[in-house]
């Protein structure tokens, strides 16, 4: 029996919508805009809707959920509704980010 030859796998690349630098699929969070027009962020990124990305830079985040950046790459004009639900993302990342700085 022959062992197969090292074939490397294919990992795929996506690019963050407000800084534009490319990373691996999973390193990167994922917008997703629901066929029922809802916003959210999806944490599994395999649910249905069209995505768009964040790296994990905090001013990527706050740049997305303050500019255009998600209105343009989702297609849909985003409500305060939907901007709160990913500022309350933010604020979450931010607390984890400053409680992993502070035992570190």
């Amino acid at each position: 029996m022959t062992a197969k030859k090292g074939r490397r796998k294919h990992i795929p690349q996506r690019t963050c919508v407000v800084c534009r630098r490319t990373f691996p699929k999973r390193e990167l969070n994922r917008i997703i805009r629901s066929p029922e027009g809802d916003v959210r962020y999806d944490p599994t990124g395999k649910a249905a809707g069209r995505g768009a990305y964040l790296c994990n830079d905090l001013a990527c985040w706050e740049k997305a959920v303050t500019g255009n950046f998600l209105d343009r790459a989702l297609k849909i004009k985003l409500t305060p509704a939907h901007r709160a639900a990913l500022q309350a993302e933010l604020e979450r990342r931010k607390a984890q980010q400053d409680q992993t700085s502070d035992n570190g």
